[in-house]
């Protein structure tokens, strides 16, 4: 970090309270911001780590209407559980509050007015949607329609969820309103804008000239905004639910999300500080001191509020710093589909919590190996499992438990003598001797993914150690050079409790313990005295247990539910055939019949043979409905209907006097037509 900065604000995305957080949450914002944040805890650095729930805006509001409760019950709700799992997975933030706080309320408003007293909004009218049944002028997310791009029903005006395509309501094919159903009109509105075309080139030269080491995404699509025209936006909107602009004329109206929610960063820290000014002081120097460093930890659909937006509402205001780096991650999928909370396509933190109990280190280090850092990544349980039994488990669980059950089974516990190293135990040191100088540079660069592999690294060097020392077959021989062997090894168990304390706290904190560390600081780093000959550890326990097939099974059948749900409520039924009349109807002879007998037709995957009780002597019906019906005994005695004056066919050597009908489902299966009730055998339908 550059000398000048005697302190670092680090802020991560607030999370909308409208829904649980999700592993894309975790691995695109929250895991690597708490990584960063503990690191320089752990150096002895002044910082601050800033988080809160969102808690206006539409969605907000939807959900509230939907459930047919206040926004209010809705934000309480979430909030709530948000931030339980953050506590309780370890997400180490100095406060988690709320954008609904009279400190944020006001605090935001106070923003507002100082902009609009120093002229720094246009206002202006304009035509927006509006709902004449329910007397409402209609954010995006309150207008539907068909997609214009892959004309799926239902899309936002804001975003198709199902091809993920940006599109505003204008685009939309045959929009209406979700509150009533009626068709939106235009009505004209009076709103206040940010004009960033007036910060467009300071803009320019701050992100493109002075800050060249950001991230190429981040830099990219700020670049990409840059080389356009950048308009003016909207900071307020026709709506209850937010904080009411401060001025006049301005009723019904409250700032827009986009502008209150990145103030509850400051906000925040406001009632941080208010509430623990011995400990972090008055607020106004995380915020105001040209010696304070600032970071966003961010998603990539957050970058340009971030880099572009937020930082001109700073300057326009004039008394903040502004941001030093936004190290914005992509998206991170689930099980090769993109994750969406709408069609709960997602691995929500809560829950995971309760499946997983005791787990929270595998899923950091996970989403953490797995980081879409440059590029869309993908998370599968498969590969969790795996990456838990055969890394966390297999080398440094492994490592760790056999350095310490050794010592605990030949020298009761305590650290043994180093009386001589041999060459091999010099060069095993020496292979690590520089960790703390390359995990520096990668966790300074907020490269988290390959700083993991390089602590990783150091239990593949233990592991290798002891694999090659054997010093389980030593102690038969030769006790001095078993304990110089598990020695070194514990420096290096001491070693991991250190490196991999940003990355999973649970796991290193239990480390500790067992290694009744006296000294814990990351400038130890590296050393080989952290554990002095005779100091007694505790009692040995595994650090990680082994994920067993039963559990991931069920998180795989539990997507494939989720899957088949969401097949069945998107399903459209196929456009309605050409025009038919009474006369093409009464060709066909339709009956109803029982079914006497049914079975799969031999050496066939499609066919079922139907003995079917048809009141007029009986028919054999082959139908190719077999992958629908695995066990066709479930369809003896029901009542089916059929074509009965269909022509007769031969198929597989059997001849097939007429035709079953089915209907096909949104899931493509095929269920077989039965009547509601009992009818005679033979029956005609009509």
């Amino acid at each position: 970090m550059d000398k000048k900065f005697k302190r670092t604000t680090v802020t991560s995305a607030l999370p909308y309270a409208n829904g649980p957080v999700h592993i894309g949450h975790l691995a695109g914002v929250y895991v690597p911001a708490d990584i960063y944040v503990r690191y320089l805890r752990l150096k002895g650095e002044d910082v601050i780590f800033i988080g809160g729930s969102d808690e206006h805006g539409v969605p907000v509001t939807i959900r509230a209407k939907k459930e047919g409760i206040t926004p209010q019950d809705v934000v309480d709700r979430y909030h709530k559980i948000i931030k339980d799992s953050f506590k309780e997975f370890g997400i180490s933030f100095d406060i988690y509050s709320r954008t609904t706080s009279n400190v944020h309320h006001k605090l935001a408003s106070d923003f507002f007015r100082t902009l609009y007293d120093k002229g720094e909004f246009i206002e202006k009218s304009c035509e927006q949607y509006y709902d004449e049944e329910a007397k409402q002028f209609l954010a995006d997310r309150y207008i539907v329609g068909e997609c214009p791009r892959c004309h799926a029903q239902g899309a936002y005006g804001d975003q198709c969820e199902k091809c993920g395509s940006t599109l505003s309501p204008e685009e939309l094919i045959n929009p209406v309103s979700k509150l009533s159903g009626a068709k939106p009109v235009k009505k004209e509105t009076k709103h206040w804008f940010l004009p960033l075309n007036k910060h467009q080139d300071w803009l320019k030269k701050w992100i493109l000239e002075d800050h060249k080491e950001w991230r190429s995404n981040v830099y990219g699509q700020c670049k990409s905004w840059l080389d356009m025209d950048l308009l003016p936006r909207a900071v307020t909107r026709d709506l209850e639910w937010g904080i009411p602009v401060p001025v006049e004329g301005a009723e019904g109206k409250v700032l827009y999300v986009w502008f209150d929610a990145p103030i509850g960063y400051i906000s925040n820290t406001k009632e941080l500080c208010d509430a623990n000014p011995e400990k972090y002081g008055k607020w106004e120097k995380w915020w105001k001191e040209e010696d304070t460093r600032l970071i966003h930890f961010i998603g990539k659909d957050n970058i340009v509020f971030h880099c572009i937006v937020f930082p001109a509402m700073l300057k326009a205001e004039g008394s903040y710093i502004l941001p030093d780096n936004v190290p914005s991650n992509e998206f991170l999928n689930l099980e090769g589909d993109k994750i969406s909370t709408s069609r709960n396509w997602a691995v929500w933190l809560n829950e995971y919590l309760v499946d997983f109990p005791g787990k929270q280190d595998t899923l950091r280090y996970v989403l953490t190996a797995n980081a879409p850092e440059t590029k869309d990544n993908d998370f599968t349980w498969k590969d969790f499992q795996a990456r838990n039994n055969n890394e966390l488990v297999a080398i440094y669980g492994n490592f760790v438990n056999r350095a310490l059950v050794l010592t605990q089974k030949y020298f009761d516990g305590h650290v043994p003598a180093l009386n001589e190293m041999t060459d091999y135990d010099k060069a095993t040191l020496q292979e690590f001797a520089d960790v703390k100088e390359r995990l520096e540079q990668l966790l300074d660069n907020f490269k988290f993914r390959d700083a993991q592999k390089e602590a990783m690294n150091l239990a593949r060097i233990g592991n290798k150690y002891l694999a090659e020392t054997e010093p389980w077959k030593l102690s038969k021989t030769d006790m001095e050079r078993t304990a110089a062997i598990l020695h070194i090894a514990l420096q290096i168990a001491a070693n991991l409790a250190i490196a991999f304390e940003p990355f999973l706290p649970f796991s290193s904190e239990k480390l500790r313990q067992m290694l009744n560390m006296s000294s814990f600081e990351w400038n130890n780093l590296g050393r080989i005295d952290l554990l002095k000959t005779g100091d007694q550890l505790e009692k040995p326990e595994l650090l990680f247990e082994k994920i067993e097939d039963e559990a991931i099974d069920g998180q795989i059948q539990r997507l494939e539910r989720i899957k088949k749900e969401n097949e069945v409520s998107n399903w459209q039924p196929e456009p309605i055939h050409g025009e038919s009349t009474i006369d093409d109807f009464s060709k066909l002879d339709i009956r109803v019949g029982t079914v006497l007998e049914c079975q799969k037709v031999k050496k066939s995957d499609k066919l079922l043979q139907f003995k079917i009780d048809d009141g007029l002597g009986g028919r054999t019906i082959l139908s190719g409905i077999a992958k629908s019906y695995p066990d066709p005994q479930e369809l003896v005695g029901k009542q089916i209907c059929f074509v009965a004056n269909f022509p007769v066919r031969k198929m597989m050597g059997i001849e097939s006097q007429g035709m079953i009908l089915s209907a096909v489902n949104a899931d493509g299966n095929l269920s077989v037509i039965t009547p509601s009730r009992t009818i005679a055998n033979g029956a005609e339908v009509g």
